[in-house]
C-alpha cells in the first residue's frame, strides 16, 4: 500500500465504513466481482493532463479490501473516483457524492430536474426549518424555463 492510501476519515465513516464503502461493497457484490477483477477495472477512462499518474488501474485489492470493510484511507483524488466509477460501472457523480459525504461529511443535494446541485456540510444535522430554508435557495436558483 502507497502513502497515498493510507489516511483518515471522518468519526462515521471510520466507525461504519460509510457511503462509499456501502456503495463499493453493495456494486461489487451486485456485479459478483472478486477483489482482483475490481481492481482490473479501476482504470480511470478519462485522464486529464495534469494528473500525473500510471496507466492501468488505479486501485489496488488490500485498499479495496480496507475500504469495503470501513478501514481508514486516504480520500481518493479525481482520477481514483474517476476509476472507481469505471470499476463499478456507476456514474462519476455517484461514486465523488459518496467520498464527499464518506470522507468530509458534505452532503450533495439537487433539485428534482437536477439541474442545480448544492453541497451542504452536514445537512442532516441541520433543524427541520434550516434544511427547509436550504431547498428554498435550492430550488429559487433553477433555471427558468422559456415559456
Amino acid at each position: 500500500m502507497t502513502r497515498e492510501e493510507t489516511g483518515t476519515m471522518t468519526a462515521e465513516a471510520s466507525q461504519t465504513g460509510g457511503p462509499l464503502s456501502d456503495l463499493v461493497r453493495e456494486r461489487k457484490d451486485e456485479l459478483g466481482l472478486t477483489l482482483r477483477q475490481l481492481e482490473e477495472r479501476c482504470v480511470d477512462p478519462s485522464p486529464e493532463p495534469g494528473d500525473h499518474q500510471e496507466a492501468g488501474p488505479l486501485w489496488g485489492r488490500s485498499t479495496l479490501s480496507l475500504l469495503i470493510n470501513g478501514g481508514r484511507i486516504k480520500p481518493p483524488s479525481p482520477p481514483r473516483v474517476r476509476a472507481l466509477a469505471a470499476g463499478l460501472q456507476l456514474p462519476v457523480d455517484d461514486v465523488r457524492e459518496a467520498a464527499g459525504r464518506q470522507f468530509f461529511g458534505v452532503d450533495t443535494l439537487r433539485t428534482g430536474d437536477r439541474k442545480v446541485r448544492a453541497f451542504v456540510r452536514d445537512f442532516e444535522g441541520l433543524s427541520p426549518e434550516d434544511q427547509r430554508k436550504v431547498w428554498e435557495l435550492l430550488e429559487a436558483h433553477r433555471p427558468v424555463r422559456d415559456e
